[in-house]
Formats: C-alpha cells, structure tokens, sequence
C-alpha cells in the first residue's frame, strides 16, 4: 500500500529571521537593491514560502556612496505628489542623493517587492543609513548568525 506523504509546509512559528550589515560603497543601485530585496523576501532560505515573511533584516550602511552606471544622475527623475491640484514634485536623482540617499536604496528595493501588505512588512525590516554607522550593533551581536555581506 502506497502512503501519500504531505509536503513540509512552512509555520510562522519556525521563522527566526538574521541581521545582515551590507556596505553600499561602491555598489551599483540596481545590483544592490536585488540583493537587499533577495534577503528581504526570504528567497535565499529553503524554507521560503510566498505566503509568509520568511526574510531577515538588512542594515544598508554608506548609503550616499552608491553608484549608478550612465548619465542616470541628470535624467533619472523621481516623482511624489502631495494630493493637491498642482502637487507634483519632480527630482533628480542627483538632488535626491544631495538631500536623502536613503530614499534612493527604499524606493528601488520597494519596487522590487511583493505591492501588498506583506511587502510593507518586509521593506520595514530594510535600515538604511547615509554615513558608515548605524544603531544596530546589540541586534548584529544577538543575531543567530551574524553575517556581514559585501554584495
């Protein structure tokens, strides 16, 4: 008699999510952001399911040192409207980088994750900080494995 077997289904209860310290010197936004949100959804565990948030916390520091490869820096625009007639505000990327660069690395990881609830919960487990420190350090230490990731 065959026995059918139930696949191993993930719990929330299982779930123990790391920290992980990514260095942004350097690095190019869009190889960057992928990774962040690779971490962020979980995608890198083998007990990823697409119902639960299965992904650890990122703390993305020298946020103000990326890259980006071409002329984005002039002809790159970001675009925010306040609800008002006339509302919309246009920038650059290099006035977004002069005045918050952390909103550059949250706004290109957010269009990379699930546009749900579930999706906000795992952008709030992204930190991203513009100098090189970060108010973490008690968490990095606790961590079950921590892991300092140069992407």
């Amino acid at each position: 008699m065959v026995k059918a077997y139930k696949p191993y289904q993930t719990k929330a209860s299982e779930l123990h999510p790391e920290w992980h310290l990514i260095d942004a010197d350097g690095k190019t936004l869009g190889r960057l952001s992928t990774e962040i949100a690779t971490l962020l959804m979980g995608k890198h565990k083998p007990i990823y399911v697409p119902n639960l948030n299965t992904g650890d916390y990122v703390i993305v520091v020298n946020a103000e040192k990326i890259r980006v490869t071409g002329n984005k820096l002039a002809q790159k625009m970001y675009y925010r409207h306040s609800g008002y007639h006339g509302g919309l505000t246009e920038r650059t990327l290099q006035q977004m980088m002069d005045k918050t660069p952390t909103r550059v690395i949250r706004q290109s990881v957010k269009g990379m994750l699930p546009k749900n609830s579930l999706g906000r919960h795992m952008l709030a487990r992204m930190k991203a900080y513009a100098g090189p420190d970060h108010p973490h350090e008690a968490q990095m230490k606790g961590s079950p494995a921590q892991t300092s990731e140069e992407v």
